[in-house]
């Protein structure tokens, strides 16, 4: 009887270790991580007789988790690539919103500033005309302004993200720790007996910080992990976790790093940092929002220079040479503003470079980076590329000069050592810097300071120009041009424009100024124009600043007068050559509009943005199949669950039923002997 018993006791207990396993399942069918776990029954060693082996009933040889380390190590990688887009399109989205927007982005307010140009061009004397140039000149500065603060403050917020982002993997890395010390801990572990709630728990931590980084995951002795980065940086050894860490960038302060300390050391290792959320906001910061900066600046400075050059070549309601417009692009702490020096340089660390805008056409909208190696020797390279775009050695370091296509790198004083390096980012602060110098609707330059009269005892068809300004000051010395020393006058005018035959009975013209001194002499061709002034500053007197030409054919004695344009309030023509800069080619190497130029940001981040949203789709999918793969072997499926319930259930009540018998056996048994 008694082995009757122990067979359906052993039954029973089995069943209610069976359906307690079971409704584990069901309880946790909603629970992050959990896998499915199911009771192995083994059939308990037989007795042996002489009719054979008899029964003994049932024992449970384990609760086995139910999961495929190839499964979730495919969900890891997934979770990794899908947190890496998430990150990377949600600021692409806001960035590309910012600088689309019709009311956030630049391209109305530069529209409406060069249209109200146009109209000031219709009447230049109108005061509410010139007062609508500056108020819409005002409001691109504003955009400039508004569009740099807020990519600053999305800047900002990526740091902010970051810094919580090493926080939240830092507690992960900790729990994985302490996790992997209580598993080997574990009773039982050396029999097979696993933990399998602690693996379980493990396993979604391990899932959540993929979300974060990429990592790379090795189950060691004990039934411990190994984690680490890509590169094989160890995070998690054993019991043992490191620390994510930031801290200011030493080549830029105005962005972070991230840093990893293990072992009393601490290691940068911002390149290491692939996939996740911090790979994508690290990847949004490099890959967009620091080229938008630079190309937004970039804009700022063609703006600025071409509009401040043509400004500076006019004259304005009151008769004077129209000065700046916008901020002077190279004032001297805006040219020192675009270096910054490594942290790390040597000491004194107290070397003056600054950086001069040449030629805004042949900028480029990139940041490199500078380092000198020993003698002078240096190397200039694309930060986005990786190229070397220029090396050599600096051949006298007082006011020596890197010259690059649209700027120069110019060594002012100081000291460098070998290995000190530093940030050249010619355009980075530009959008914020620019500023409205303009501040009377009378100073605005509408008019040209210049005008060319004919002699009425003319007897030629001669034809001469209106004019065309090139400078008012020697493009190479900056110095005033002589026949611009003096306001509302030309110093060396008025200047005549004479014919006479030569020698040879050829008709020449000949270019005086007011003491009589030849400025310039050449063979008259008739049927074409032909120019009175050189182009070059280089060529000396030949060349004013300004450029005439006539045409037809003159006679002997004919003369033309160029003059300051005194009283001539009512002239418009720098207001229209004003205007038609919104449509000139001034950027990328004069094949694009400030709008175009702006236009290519925009395009570009949206590019991108459309780009990370197609990868974010296709990361979600995968993410999705491969959880859903998991699920086929981890998940709980409630109707297979009940149904096991039922099956348990009803072995249970057998068992019962069996000890039932027994015990009726038992009574028979003993009322037998009464």
């Amino acid at each position: 009887m008694a082995g009757l018993i122990n067979i359906g006791l052993s039954g029973i207990l089995g069943h209610q270790t069976a359906l307690n396993t079971t409704g584990n399942n069901i309880t946790n069918a909603n629970t992050p991580g959990y896998s499915r776990q199911e009771v192995m029954f083994e059939t308990q060693d037989g007795l042996r007789s002489g009719a054979g082996t008899i029964g003994t009933g049932v024992s449970i040889s384990n609760i086995r988790r139910l999961a495929n380390e190839y499964l979730v190590q495919q969900v890891r990688e997934s979770s990794t690539l899908q947190g890496e887009q998430a990150a990377l399109n949600t600021e692409l989205t806001r960035l590309d919103n910012l600088l689309g927007g019709e009311s956030t982005g630049l391209s109305n307010a530069l529209n409406n500033f060069f249209a109200s140009l146009q109209n000031a061009a219709e009447d230049p004397t109108s005061l509410p005309q010139r007062q609508m140039v500056l108020s819409e000149a005002q409001q691109v500065v504003n955009r400039f302004q508004a569009l740099q603060e807020v990519m600053i403050q999305q800047r900002e917020s990526v740091k902010t993200q970051m810094q919580q982002g090493t926080k939240d993997a830092n507690t992960l890395l900790n729990s994985i720790a302490e996790l992997n010390l209580a598993i080997s801990e574990s009773p039982g572990l050396a029999q097979g007996k696993m933990p399998n709630e602690l693996i379980d728990k493990r396993d979604e931590k391990l899932r959540q910080l993929s979300e974060l980084v990429s990592i790379k995951v090795n189950e060691t002795q004990g039934s411990q992990v190994n984690v680490s980065l890509g590169n094989g940086l160890a995070l998690v050894t054993g019991a043992n976790a490191a620390q994510f860490g930031t801290r200011e960038n030493a080549a830029d302060p105005s962005t972070l790093e991230v840093t990893l300390k293990a072992g009393g050391r601490t290691l940068e290792i911002d390149d290491q940092i692939n996939g996740g959320k911090l790979g994508g906001l690290r990847r949004f910061e490099k890959e967009a929002l620091q080229p938008a900066f630079d190309e937004l600046g970039r804009v700022a400075l063609a703006l600025s220079a071409s509009v401040n050059h043509q400004h500076e070549i006019g004259m304005d309601l009151e008769g004077d040479l129209g000065g700046l417009f916008f901020t002077d692009i190279n004032a001297s702490a805006a040219q020192t503003s675009r270096v910054i020096a490594n942290d790390n340089n040597q000491a004194p660390n107290n070397a003056q470079l600054a950086v001069e805008i040449t030629d805004t056409a042949a900028l480029e909208g990139s940041t490199l980076t500078l380092k000198f190696g020993e003698n002078g020797n240096y190397e200039l390279i694309n930060e986005a590329t990786g190229e070397t775009v220029n090396q050599g050695r600096l051949p006298d370091m007082p006011r020596a000069e890197i010259t690059m296509p649209g700027f120069n790198i110019r060594f002012e004083g100081g000291s460098i050592n070998a290995g000190d390096s530093f940030r050249i980012q010619p355009t980075r602060n530009a959008a914020a810097n620019i500023g409205l110098e303009v501040r009377r609707d009378e100073d605005l330059a509408l008019a040209s300071p210049i005008k060319a009269t004919t002699a009425d005892a003319n007897k030629g068809s001669g034809t001469i120009t209106q004019g065309t300004m090139l400078n008012v000051r020697n493009p190479i010395t900056n110095a005033l041009l002589p026949g611009f020393t003096e306001r509302q006058n030309l110093a060396n005018g008025p200047l005549e424009v004479s014919f006479e035959l030569n020698a040879r009975d050829e008709l020449e013209f000949v270019v005086t100024d007011a003491n009589g001194s030849e400025l310039n002499r050449d063979t008259f061709k008739t049927g074409q124009a032909n120019t009175l002034f050189s182009d070059s500053p280089n060529d000396g007197p030949a060349y004013q600043g300004f450029q005439y030409s006539v045409s037809g054919q003159p006679e002997p004695g004919d003369t033309f007068n160029i003059a300051f344009n005194a009283g001539g309030v009512s002239d418009n023509r720098n207001a229209e050559l004003l205007a038609a800069l919104g449509t000139a080619n001034t950027m990328n190497g004069a094949s694009q509009s400030f709008a175009e130029g702006y236009a290519g940001l925009v395009e570009d981040v949206g590019v991108k943005t459309r780009q990370s949203q197609l990868d974010l789709e296709a990361g979600s999918t995968l993410l999705e199949q491969a959880t859903n793969q998991r699920e086929s072997v981890s998940g709980v499926n409630l109707d297979e669950e009940a149904g096991r319930l039922i099956q348990y259930q009803a072995a249970y009540n057998a068992s019962a039923q069996v000890i039932s018998v027994a015990q009726d056996l038992f009574n028979t048994l003993l009322q037998s002997f009464r």
